[in-house]
């Protein structure tokens, strides 16, 4: 008997309205990433391969991207490049796997936020690391500064899960994401979403920069653009740790 086709796949792994969740879903994933990556799990789906074993590989993939970006020369930003996109075939992989295998469970949402959490700091990291001329030098903290950042970003978002846990809640909805108790907060909020720079510091749109900052080093013959990278993503990493706890105080997420 043969196995699964890719349509059986798609219709348990992609299910109609995974991939218009508001917050759940990266417009890479939506645009191309997740039309090859059920080619991928219905490959996986022929192997013992675990869900959670993809996403050990995931991790690795990411934090090598920040390791291999923080080498000199156009080269290593091509390759960061390219190890963020598998980062990402793999993180779209693992949950689809999951979900055809029913083989999901908290270790493995555990691990795919641990996965995250290392490779946006890794890239932000290496890019800093990249940046300087003389190890270590200001570019060098400026980058593990704008790491710290993305990670409490990230804590922040996570802690309001622990915080409604702690208090007897369900999760919060997407909806309630978007509900404030003030209009004027909430429309400073669809002004400052509308703009993007939060996505400077994610590793997708990171390693894309990276890589034509690293086209433009070339051509001047020295480091300004990978430095004037990695300022700009401190400053956007250290005004998204204050906007976005205030937007989740704000917002309906705790109530």
């Amino acid at each position: 008997m043969s196995g699964p086709s890719v349509a059986d796949i798609r219709r348990v792994a992609q299910p109609a309205g995974h991939l218009e969740r508001r917050n759940g879903e990266h417009w890479a994933g939506v645009l191309y990433m997740r039309r090859l990556s059920i080619y991928v799990t219905w490959l996986f789906t022929k192997t013992s391969v675990t869900p959670n074993q993809l996403t050990w590989v995931m991790t690795v993939a990411g934090v090598l991207a920040g390791v291999v970006l923080a080498l000199p020369g156009l080269w290593a930003a091509v390759a960061a490049a390219l190890l963020v996109q598998v980062y990402l075939l793999l993180d779209c992989s693992d949950g689809e796997l999951a979900r055809w295998t029913g083989k999901t469970s908290l270790v493995g949402v555990y691990l795919d936020r641990v996965g995250a959490y290392f490779c946006e700091a890794a890239v932000l990291a290496g890019l800093g690391w990249r940046a300087s001329a003389v190890l270590p030098d200001w570019y060098t903290v400026l980058g593990f500064a704008a790491a710290l950042g993305a990670i409490l970003i990230k804590a922040e978002t996570d802690l309001v899960e622990v915080a409604r846990a702690k208090g007897g809640l369900a999760a919060a909805t997407e909806a309630a994401a978007v509900q404030f108790r003030s209009g004027l907060l909430g429309l400073g909020r669809r002004v400052l979403s509308a703009t993007k720079f939060h996505r400077i510091v994610q590793p997708i749109e990171l390693s894309l920069l990276a890589l034509a900052a690293a086209v433009v080093d070339l051509l001047l013959g020295d480091l300004t653009a990978s430095r004037v990278l990695i300022v700009a993503c401190f400053v956007a990493a250290c005004l998204q740790v204050v906007l976005h706890l205030v937007s989740i105080i704000a917002s309906k997420r705790l109530a």
